[in-house]
């Protein structure tokens, strides 16, 4: 019995692993889950118990991806339509301490790379 992964659950929102769970279960395909480990070193995945089920689950994860695409995108546009997707300003003033902190961050960076140059520069 050769398993294989279908789905990496890295980054992946409930919802749509929720969704994924529910379309393999319809179509009748055996899967199991593995969690996310401790150390967030491994994601965790939905995984096929026998290999020969991957190019149907393949054909319906395709599909199902396709439709997911075409309904989050809908409702982004509708949200930016109406006005309520955040804009970076919005973001940025959200938590201007971090804000703050990572400019901070590249700029003391940006010092660290060009003083160097400059040095070399003025020497001769």
């Amino acid at each position: 019995m050769t398993r294989r992964l279908l789905l990496n659950l890295r980054n992946v929102p409930d919802d749509e692993a929720d969704e994924v769970r529910a379309f393999l279960d319809e179509a009748e395909i055996a899967w199991y889950e593995t969690r996310p480990g401790p150390l967030g070193i491994t994601a965790g995945g939905i995984w096929l118990r026998r290999a020969e089920d991957y190019p149907e689950a393949r054909k319906l994860m395709d599909a199902y991806q396709a439709e997911r695409f075409s309904r989050q995108r809908a409702e982004y546009e509708r949200l930016k339509a109406s006005g309520q997707v955040e804009t970076l300003w919005q973001r940025m003033m959200r938590k201007p301490l971090t804000t703050l902190a990572w400019f901070a961050l590249a700029l003391f960076i940006l010092i660290i790379f060009i003083t160097p140059v400059v040095h070399l520069a003025t020497m001769g």
